[in-house]
């Protein structure tokens, strides 16, 4: 199947596939996450890129690397940059993770802000999909949280800003982990389907090198009414991509 093309705003469209598509999480992310003006980012585990292209349709940063495992995911980036003509800011790199110890690539050295939206999925449990391109999106199949932690770690200038997302049950190793690679979390929010529901998700920010405590935790989103319609809160984070979305 041909690639569709998924507006984000009235400027900046994204190539999906039936393999490397986005979700709710991943607009969270991307507005949690907002990088400031001028500011050097990336993206690790870009996937068709839509946390990079969200960015450059809501904020100004001075560039954006994505990186990606999958070449076929890599193609749809590159081939989003070229339709909205942002390719003198937004690269995509076919690399693993795991080879970023030392980082080569200058758009990927002393990056001020670095997103991941890793997969939710421990080794050794769920049960996988068995479409590759899938699996290594929700598995720590091609790479671990510890991985991304290291990763993160060797990419950022110090005081640099690192932020994902995960589900709720796999927070205690997330911070854990973390800590023990240089990362100090400071910013947590769980988000909740509804008021007095249990959080299905959070976002946390860390910063590299960054003193011990310390932790905001910002109040809850939440991200329908009782009716089943979008809080407030949440159709302003969908902004423009939410006309015509439901």
């Amino acid at each position: 199947m041909q690639p569709e093309l998924e507006p984000l705003s009235p400027h900046i469209s994204v190539f999906v596939s039936q393999t490397h598509r986005f979700n709710t999480d991943t607009i969270l992310l991307a507005h949690f996450a907002a990088p400031k003006k001028g500011e050097r980012c990336a993206d690790f585990g870009t996937g068709c890129g839509a946390i990079p292209l969200i960015w450059l349709a809501r904020y100004a940063p001075a560039q954006i690397c994505g990186v990606e495992l999958q070449p076929d995911a890599c193609e749809l980036v590159r081939q989003s940059a070229e339709y909205c003509g942002v390719t003198d800011r937004l690269r995509v790199l076919n690399l693993d993770l795991r080879e970023l110890g030392k980082p080569r690539d200058p758009w990927l050295k002393n990056c001020d802000l670095i997103a991941c939206n890793p997969p939710y999925k421990a080794q050794g449990t769920g049960i996988g999909n068995p479409e590759q391109g899938k699996r290594l999106a929700r598995h720590e199949e091609a790479c671990t949280i510890e991985d991304v932690a290291r990763a993160a770690l060797a990419c950022l200038r110090y005081g640099g800003r690192f932020c994902l997302c995960q589900r709720p049950e796999r927070l205690a190793d997330i911070l854990t982990t973390l800590c023990e690679n240089g990362l100090e979390p400071k910013r947590l929010r769980f988000v909740q389907a509804r008021d007095g529901k249990a959080p299905k998700l959070f976002l946390l920010q860390a910063r590299k090198k960054g003193q011990s405590g310390g932790l905001l935790v910002e109040p809850p989103l939440i991200l329908h009414n009782k009716d089943g319609t979008f809080t407030r809160e949440m159709l302003e984070i969908y902004g423009s991509y939410k006309e015509g979305h439901e």
